[in-house]
C-alpha cells in the first residue's frame, strides 16, 4: 500500500513550511501491557524529568513552534495544548501516562520525549492517499472516546484519508481508526509546524516506531517526511 499526502492550495500558502512524517510498522502484536512498557515508561519517565523544568516549559524551542502554530490556527495553546506538550507535562506535574495498550503507550512515550505530535492508527483501516485540508463547516469527527460525532469548524487544520477525518491537527485523532489489540499493523504520523525541521520529524517517528518494536515486535517497514505538495 502506497501512502502519499496531499496540502490543499490553501493550506499550503499560508503554512509553505509544514510537514508530516509517516513510518509503518507490520506483524505487531499488541497487548494491554508487558514487562517491556512498564520498564520503558519507567527509563523515559526519569529522563524527561532529568531534562525538563515545567515551569520553564513554554521556553522551550519545541513547544514554542507548536504554540505559535496553535495561535495562527485560532486555537488558544493553554487550554487545547498540542498532544506532545500535553503528555510532558502531565508526567513533569507527577501523574501517569493513561495505560492504553502497549503500542499506543509507546508511541505517546516517544511524544512525550521529543515533544512532537504523533498520531497511530491501524494501517489496515485506513484509505490513502491523505490530506491536509482545512475541515468543511459541519463536517463530522468521531474522536476517540466518543460516541457522537461532533461538528468541525471550518478553521479547523485536519488530515484526512478519503473516507474520513482521521485527526483534528494535530490533537485529537478518529475512532473508527484506531489502534486496538487486533491490530496487526500500523501507521504513524509525525505532525509538524512551521519551525520544525524535517529531522526532528523522522527522529520523532523513527522512535516511536523503534519503541513499538521493542514492546510489541514487528518489523519497521518505511520512514518518509512529505512537504506541501497541492493536489
Amino acid at each position: 500500500m502506497q501512502f502519499t499526502v496531499y496540502w490543499c492550495a490553501e493550506v499550503a500558502a499560508k503554512f509553505p513550511e509544514l510537514a508530516v512524517s509517516i513510518g509503518t510498522i507490520n506483524n505487531v502484536s499488541v497487548k494491554r501491557e508487558n514487562v517491556e512498557i512498564r520498564e520503558l515508561r519507567r527509563a523515559l519517565y526519569l529522563e524527561v524529568k532529568a531534562k525538563h523544568d515545567v515551569e520553564k516549559l513554554k521556553e522551550n524551542p519545541v513547544v514554542r513552534a507548536y504554540r505559535d502554530f496553535y495561535w495562527k490556527l485560532g486555537i488558544d495553546p493553554t487550554k487545547t495544548r498540542p498532544s506532545g506538550e500535553a503528555l510532558l507535562r502531565r508526567v513533569l506535574h507527577g501523574y501517569e501516562l493513561p495505560t492504553i495498550s502497549t503500542a499506543v503507550d509507546a508511541y505517546n512515550l516517544a511524544s512525550m520525549k521529543t515533544i512532537i505530535p504523533i498520531s497511530g492508527f491501524d494501517k489496515n483501516r485506513l484509505s490513502p492517499p491523505f490530506n491536509v485540508r482545512f475541515a468543511e463547516d459541519n463536517e463530522p469527527f468521531t474522536g476517540i472516546g466518543t460516541e457522537k460525532p461532533t461538528a468541525l469548524k471550518s478553521n479547523m487544520l485536519v488530515l484526512a484519508d478519503t473516507k474520513r477525518v482521521l485527526c483534528i491537527y494535530p490533537h485529537r485523532d478518529a475512532d473508527q481508526t484506531k489502534i486496538t489489540e487486533k491490530t496487526k499493523n500500523i501507521l504513524l504520523v509525525g505532525y509538524g509546524a512551521p519551525g520544525i525541521t524535517e529531522q526532528q520529524l523522522e527522529e520523532a517517528v523513527g522512535t516511536a516506531l523503534n519503541y513499538i518494536r521493542a514492546t510489541c515486535g514487528g518489523e519497521i517497514e518505511t520512514i518518509k517526511v512529505f512537504k506541501p505538495i497541492s493536489k
